[in-house]
This record gives structure tokens, C-alpha cells and sequence, in this order.
């Protein structure tokens, strides 16, 4: 089994005091392609060091999350564009709007998002996003690029049906967390995800963020890490009624695809 973790936060400090045993545990669970995300200029460049230095199966994103749009500034899409131009960095974002917490105005979101969106376009990068809470700007705001665009992952979907039905007719892929995992607010993804079409479907930790709540045993610091995907792939293998292993199969031919990777 071979696995592609689409979102792995690892510029996170927390990752900092055992980044390398992190990675064995991954490779020992069969988790041997990463994307490290970017969430803003520092970030990104970070993301590409750490994917310069560990080479086999890292990959990166360079970009500006909505949380840190606020930061965005009048030479932040040159100092991506110089970021992009590594064979390390795969997709630009993470892009999108977050109306959950609103950490940067909904109209710096939508400054930045549309920054990057041109980016990538100008570059012929996949665009790595990420909507919470905002779907009908998201959805109009891409729509507006839609002819343009290379292709686009909706990463970490949380979302309802009218919201993936949407995305489905962009043709845009699908990333799922752990939030399928849990009880309290992601069991309406158990029937969506039989929605998703199998070239269309990808899966991740978004760790060290959303441990999966079923996950045994439970990490004591609750930090999420990318040997816990195959767990996630058992509950999304289970709800859309797959085999584990042909999931494992297709996801990872899909996110290879996604982002131009020879395999």
C-alpha cells in the first residue's frame, strides 16, 4: 500500500522536535508522498526547505491561507512566483475564504484569493483551496476563472451537498480528513462521499490539525500526523461502499495526476 497525504501542515513547530521519526512512522504506515502547505510568504518558504531536504515524495504548495490575508502585500505574488519556480513546489495556495472566523476581512480574502487565482493561472499550477463558510463568493469568485484554470483541489471539505454538487461541475477534485471521522459534525460526509466521483477524490491529514476522533489509541498531545491517513481511508473506504485498497490506489493515482507528478 502506498499512500499520498495531500495536506500536511509540516512547517508547524510542533513537528519541529521529531520531524524525522514523524516521517519513519509515515513510511512505516505506508504514507510515502506529502504535500507540505504553505499558509503564507515565511511559511512557503519553509515548506519548500523542508521538501528540499527530505526530496523522496515531498512536495510543496507556496501561498497565502485566507486566515493571513490581512498580511498580504504589494510584492507577495512576485515573492510566490520566485517561490514557484523550485520543481519542489507543485500548487499554489492554500487559497481560499474563511467566513468561519473571518481572522482577515472577507474583502482581503477575496483580494488575495483572486491574486492567487491569476497566479496560478500564469503559471499553470494546480490551486490548492480551502473554503469554510463562505461557498457562494468562493463559488463566484472561481467561477469568474473558471475557463483559465489549470484544475483546482477543494481541500479539508466540511461542506453540504449543493456546495460539492458545485464543485463536482467545475470539475474540481475533492480532498477528506478526518473529519469524517467524526461523530459530532462530519457524519453528514459518511453519504457525501459516495457522491464523489473516484477520479475526483483525494484524502488527508491536515495534520497536525483534525485527529481523527475515532483514532486508537488516542496521541497524547493530540497532534494529528501522516501515519493516521490509512486510518482515514478505512472510514472513507467503508462509506462509499470501496474496497480499502482500491481507494488507496485511486486516491494516490489521482493526487499524482492533481499535481503533475510522474510516479
Amino acid at each position: 500500500m502506498s499512500l499520498f497525504d495531500l495536506c500536511f501542515n509540516f512547517t508547524s513547530s510542533t513537528f519541529r522536535p521529531d520531524e524525522t521519526a514523524v516521517l519513519d512512522r509515515a513510511r512505516a504506515a505506508g504514507v510515502d508522498h506529502f504535500l507540505v502547505t504553505g499558509s503564507d510568504q515565511d511559511d512557503s518558504r519553509l515548506a519548500l526547505e523542508l521538501a528540499e531536504r527530505y526530496q523522496h515524495g515531498m512536495y510543496a504548495t507556496v501561498g497565502v491561507h485566507p486566515h493571513l490575508a490581512k498580511n498580504w502585500q504589494h510584492d507577495t505574488q512576485d515573492n510566490l512566483r520566485q517561490l514557484a519556480q523550485s520543481t519542489r513546489v507543485k500548487a499554489i495556495g492554500e487559497a481560499g475564504l474563511d467566513y468561519h472566523r473571518n481572522l482577515s476581512t472577507p474583502e482581503q480574502q477575496q483580494h488575495a484569493l483572486r491574486q492567487q487565482i491569476e497566479l496560478a493561472i500564469e503559471l499553470q499550477r494546480p490551486l490548492f483551496l480551502h473554503e469554510r463558510d463562505a461557498h457562494a463568493d468562493f463559488y463566484a469568485i472561481l467561477q469568474d476563472y473558471q475557463s483559465e484554470l489549470v484544475t483546482s483541489v477543494v481541500h479539508c471539505f466540511t461542506g453540504q451537498r449543493a456546495a460539492l454538487e458545485h464543485y463536482l461541475e467545475m470539475d474540481l477534485y475533492i480532498g477528506i480528513t478526518g473529519w469524517i471521522c467524526d461523530e459530532r459534525r462530519g457524519t453528514h460526509l459518511h453519504e457525501l462521499v459516495s457522491l464523489i466521483p473516484q477520479d475526483r477524490l483525494m484524502i488527508e491529514t491536515d495534520a497536525p490539525y483534525l485527529l481523527p476522533r475515532s483514532y486508537r489509541p488516542k496521541p497524547k498531545d493530540n497532534r494529528n500526523e501522516p501515519s493516521f491517513l490509512p486510518h482515514i481511508a478505512q472510514h472513507v473506504a467503508h462509506h462509499r461502499g470501496d474496497d480499502e485498497h482500491h481507494l488507496c490506489q485511486f486516491t494516490m493515482q489521482n493526487t499524482l495526476r492533481f499535481l503533475d507528478i510522474k510516479s
